[in-house]
């Protein structure tokens, strides 16, 4: 077997690094509504500093800074797994050219279908719960 990871392999460590996004993304949302519900948390030293930056992004603080941090660590791993992908499957179908065996490039193309399945199941997931998260705090701030 070569040095690169099979693509199950990838798959696997792919939906680990998604799974890790949703997570990550839902603290953001939970420490977002934390500190929008408490008042005490409040500053006007963090709305005069994302005045003066491009990156609204970073300011913050506590558990939502540390969210933040988690959520962009696994969108890059995210990333590079995706990325990582097309070259496993370009070996996989190179070595069973060269070996005149078909059926575990077919069993693959099988399974990745499978997991982008999975992985399009995820992000609805992910979104009905981000906007029911939205609608619950519009009803408490409105």
């Amino acid at each position: 077997m070569s040095n690169t990871k099979s693509t199950q392999e990838l798959a696997i460590e792919g939906q680990k690094h998604l799974e890790e996004t949703i997570e990550a993304a839902y603290q953001i949302l939970s420490s977002m509504d934390d500190e929008l519900c408490n008042p005490a948390l409040w500053s006007t030293t963090s709305i005069a500093a994302s005045s003066h930056s491009n990156d609204n992004f970073d300011m913050g603080g506590g558990a939502l800074d540390e969210a933040r941090l988690r959520y962009k660590s696994a969108v890059a791993s995210l990333r590079f797994v995706l990325t990582s992908i097309p070259n496993s499957v370009k070996a996989k179908s190179h070595e069973a050219a060269s070996r005149n065996d078909g059926t575990e490039f077919q069993s693959d193309q099988s399974e990745i279908e499978v997991l982008e399945e999975r992985a399009t199941s995820l992000r609805t997931v992910l979104t009905y719960t981000y906007m029911h998260f939205i609608k619950s705090n519009c009803l408490l701030l409105c």
